[in-house]
């Protein structure tokens, strides 16, 4: 099961992909609202890890770990999320009149799990773009 959204940002695509490049700046807008996130690793190539904590409004933390299985600078991610629930999420970044249109395609390995947290995942997915959009224009 594959849950698809998107957003325009008002942003080059350069400054929209300095947002993903940067762990720092990854870290503040990550995950859906009133999350935080502390990285242990944040390997941005290629093949490497991505190990952190998210930390959430309920003060419940919980970790994750990902790959970052493709990066096609300022073009495409793919990150494998290797914990569970796993899935892979590819984030595609095209320039439009403008700015950039980020569109964001989660493909769930289990059917079953994704429809059990659709729900949480939908309204999630939308908020985490809203908060990449404010991590451009602040």
């Amino acid at each position: 099961m594959t849950f698809e959204t998107s957003i325009e940002i008002f942003a080059s695509v350069d400054q929209v992909y300095a947002a993903f490049s940067d762990p720092k700046r990854l870290a503040r807008w990550w995950g859906p609202d009133g999350f935080t996130n502390t990285f242990d690793v944040c390997d941005f190539a290629t093949g490497g890890k991505w190990l952190y904590v998210m930390h959430g409004p309920d003060g419940k933390n919980y970790p994750n770990e990902s790959i970052f299985q493709e990066i096609l600078a300022k073009k495409k991610i793919v990150i494998s999320h290797v914990s569970n629930p796993k899935y892979v999420l590819t984030i595609a970044l095209t320039s439009t009149q403008k700015g950039t249109r980020v569109s964001w395609s989660q493909a769930f390995e289990n059917e079953k799990v994704a429809k059990a947290i659709e729900h949480i995942v939908v309204p999630a997915n939308d908020q985490n773009l809203v908060r990449l959009a404010k991590e451009v224009h602040p």
